[in-house]
């Protein structure tokens, strides 16, 4: 989402105020995920009321320890030294199914765990590429009675990639040629579906997580739900106008038949 949360009054976090903004939409415009395709999952819709956060890193390079990661955890992190590699490193993780609840790994929690759904391997992606001296983007993207994905950002050459996680084949890695971040966007357009019907509609500009304070989303040993859902809460654009999406075609048959390959499923 090169901006630090836009939208509102230069991109604050509804989450924490009144009645928590995104914190208390979040289940409004979630639905459940069951194929781990990258929902924010519903119990977020209910949290204790959130605290307010600690001054945030504003590191370019940080050391693990800088971040609270033991020498253990920033071993494994900085060995992924490529986009390349870190989306290796998450496409290869097991996806979390969350079979005892809903779940919202910190990074911590995806390395001991060793599985992740879209938003935490997300999280994951973004601390690899900070420890690597790059800014730890994400971007958020809303679907209608769908759930929503998360992708790490990254830039080559003046263009922009993805990491992403997903169990299906569409929503997966960019390659970094893309000049904005709405060029990279649409590229999730036309496969990001829900049965035979294309349900994205908004997307983020890129976030950068360093807004948050590192326990909120790198070592904290609980759901990371403020952050989560303040990634909903920044300004998104449309993909779209009202009329372009009452004119979208709805998928064929070949192509739904290609939503039944996954590369884990539930046991």
């Amino acid at each position: 989402m090169a901006v630090c949360l836009t939208g509102g009054a230069a991109g604050s976090i509804r989450a924490f105020f009144g009645k928590w903004g995104a914190v208390a939409q979040l289940g409004e415009r979630l639905v459940r995920n069951e194929e781990v395709r990258g929902s924010i999952p519903l119990s977020s819709t209910n949290p204790e009321r959130p605290r307010l956060p600690p001054a945030p890193l504003r590191l370019d390079r940080p050391t693990p320890a800088q971040l609270g990661l033991t020498a253990a955890e920033g071993r494994v992190l900085r060995a992924l030294r490529t986009p390349e590699r870190i989306q290796r490193f998450i496409v290869d993780l097991p996806a979390n199914f969350e079979e005892e609840g809903d779940t919202l790994y910190s990074v911590r929690r995806v390395l001991r765990h060793r599985k992740a759904h879209c938003i935490e391997a997300a999280f994951t992606a973004a601390c690899a590429l900070w420890l690597q001296g790059e800014p730890p983007l994400v971007m958020d993207f809303f679907a209608k009675g769908d759930a929503d994905h998360v992708v790490a950002l990254f830039k080559r050459d003046g263009c922009w990639g993805a990491i992403s996680k997903s169990n299906h084949i569409w929503l997966r890695w960019r390659d970094p040629i893309y000049r904005t971040p709405r060029e990279l966007a649409m590229s999730y357009f036309h496969e990001y579906v829900l049965k035979d019907r294309k349900t994205l509609r908004t997307y983020s500009g890129p976030v950068d997580l360093r807004r948050f304070p590192g326990d909120q989303w790198i070592t904290s040993e609980e759901e990371c739900w403020e952050v989560g859902a303040a990634l909903t809460d920044v300004r998104h654009y449309p993909v779209a106008t009202p009329a372009q999406i009452r004119r979208l075609t709805r998928r064929d048959a070949m192509e739904a038949r290609a939503d039944g390959i996954r590369q884990f499923e539930k046991t």
